[in-house]
């Protein structure tokens, strides 16, 4: 699974599992530019964009960092035009940035509901529609994390949903659109350990896997030909095991573990074109 001499774009790197994506393209051979808002160390939230670019350093690449606030349309463009401008092209983007809040229709604040579709849908949208020209130039690609989406998974969660499946969506329709990129979607079978699982409480350890799981899924989505692949609505262990991986207890928060699929049922595995 080589990136070698390509060049990935990771929105929220600073932490988590855009953490984990930057560190692992890097070991495949790739140059990132990192993306997010936090510069400095949050309260709340361990890992600033420096870190990332310390730990890709780490593993032998280069990382040039790009502050960005993805719900600005100006910043996103220049986050796209920084990248190819240090780098001299542009292979991969990865949509990992994203926002989430669960509650009830009648509950949810319109602040929220604005913020979850601004972080995770537009957002996409804006950062796909900057960097297609550029990935049309060498064929290339687009990773949403983002979800196959079953009925039953939405009392609770809808507005959250409608932003994570129109990732989804807006993955399939740039697959179609652009004969030289592919584009994928990607999601985790079961809770990944991240700041905001934790402090949101969403499952117990023993539930849980690394974020590496999905970074190393990333890596074998992104590091295939775009031109011998296309849409599919992926669950991390499906990607690993068309590798051959499918011992994952290295994964695993709580070695020796049987992660449980996540509470909340987003996925359905059939659920693809």
């Amino acid at each position: 699974m080589s990136l070698q001499g390509k060049v990935v774009l990771i929105t929220g790197a600073s932490r988590g599992v855009g953490a984990a994506v930057a560190v692992a393209c890097a070991r495949a051979g790739a140059k990132v530019a990192l993306a997010a808002k936090t510069l400095l160390p949050h309260a709340r939230l361990p890992g600033t964009l420096g870190d990332t670019q310390r730990m890709v350093e780490e593993a032998g690449s280069e990382a040039l960092i790009v502050p960005c606030d993805v719900r600005s349309e100006e910043q996103v463009q220049h986050m796209v035009d920084a990248t190819v401008a240090h780098f001299g092209r542009l292979d991969a983007l990865v949509n990992n940035a994203g926002a989430i809040f669960w509650s009830p229709v009648a509950d949810w604040p319109v602040k929220k509901y604005d913020l979850v579709n601004q972080v995770n849908v537009r957002a996409s949208f804006l950062a796909s529609r900057a960097a297609l020209p550029h990935l049309r130039v060498n064929g290339g690609h687009i990773l949403m994390m983002s979800p196959p989406i079953h009925p039953s998974a939405s009392p609770g969660k809808a507005p959250y949903l409608i932003s994570k499946i129109g990732m989804t969506m807006l993955a399939m329709a740039i697959d179609a659109e652009e004969p030289k990129v592919a584009a994928h979607a990607l999601w985790p079978v079961t809770g990944i350990q991240t700041a905001a699982t934790v402090n949101h409480g969403f499952a117990r350890p023993s539930d849980m896997r690394q974020p590496e799981i999905l970074a190393d899924a990333t890596v074998a989505l992104i590091s295939q030909d775009p031109a011998e692949c296309g849409f599919k609505a992926w669950l991390d262990e499906e990607v690993l095991a068309d590798r051959g991986i499918t011992d994952l207890d290295a994964y695993n928060v709580v070695p020796g573990s049987t992660p449980s699929p996540m509470s909340i049922q987003l996925v359905d595995p059939s659920w693809k074109r």
